[in-house]
């Protein structure tokens, strides 16, 4: 759960307190420890509120704040400083689509963001596939074989990157419109591990629904 900021501590006491396993995370953090930064969120304030992980590279950051791959990379390795773990967004434009370069632009994404990171590290990074294309209010949610091959690509480059073990260890989620009725379709996918949900989560009672039919699902296939 990535709450407000301003909300982290609280949303993470009242999980604990409810003992719900559930990590908590930032939407965002910038990469220096200190500084003339006025503003700005750095990793020691997102670790002292409780959270455990932080999302870094969502597209409305690249797009409206001017982030690029650079500043995604230092960031990963200031979370890693002090044990959050990483959700590293990647994703591609629709005019990337059309070009027919979407693999090659979410590795390049992901190759640069896990750049200096050693196997031990790399297993801590969440990656979040995100096409652009489909997030966001009148976004066209990718089919599962669009995700599935997005994903299968992301898969081989880690591979290659490392190896076939530590790739397989690697958490690959899927974001862009998922809903109530392609979580089923999505989940199942070989190389989706699971489901990084926006509007959905919105409403509570309408998130844990959808949490509770994927549960369900996965449950019936044997899996954990």
């Amino acid at each position: 759960v990535i709450p407000p900021f301003t909300l982290i501590r609280e949303v993470t006491e009242y999980l604990c307190a409810q003992k719900v396993n559930c990590l908590t995370g930032a939407q965002n953090m910038h990469y220096a420890d200190n500084g003339a930064w006025t503003g700005e969120v750095s990793p020691l304030m997102v670790s002292d509120c409780g959270a455990s992980l932080v999302e870094l590279g969502h597209s409305e950051r690249r797009q409206h704040f001017a982030e690029n791959d650079a500043d995604i990379q230092k960031k990963v390795q200031a979370a890693l400083r002090y044990q959050l773990r990483p959700l590293v967004c990647v994703g591609d434009s629709a005019q990337e689509k059309a070009w027919g370069v979407s693999k090659e632009t979410v590795i390049r994404q992901m190759k640069i963001a896990l750049a200096g990171l050693h196997a031990q590290q790399v297993e801590k990074v969440i990656i979040a596939y995100e096409p652009v294309w489909a997030i966001g209010e009148g976004g066209t949610p990718a089919t599962a074989q669009e995700a599935q091959d997005i994903h299968s690509a992301l898969r081989q480059a880690l591979v290659a990157l490392y190896d076939e073990d530590i790739a397989s260890r690697i958490t690959l989620l899927y974001g862009g419109s998922v809903n109530p009725h392609n979580t089923g379709e999505l989940i199942q996918c070989a190389d989706i591990d699971g489901l990084f949900i926006g509007r959905s989560a919105w409403d509570a009672e309408n998130f844990c629904q959808l949490v509770r039919s994927v549960s369900a699902l996965l449950n019936e296939q044997g899996e954990r």
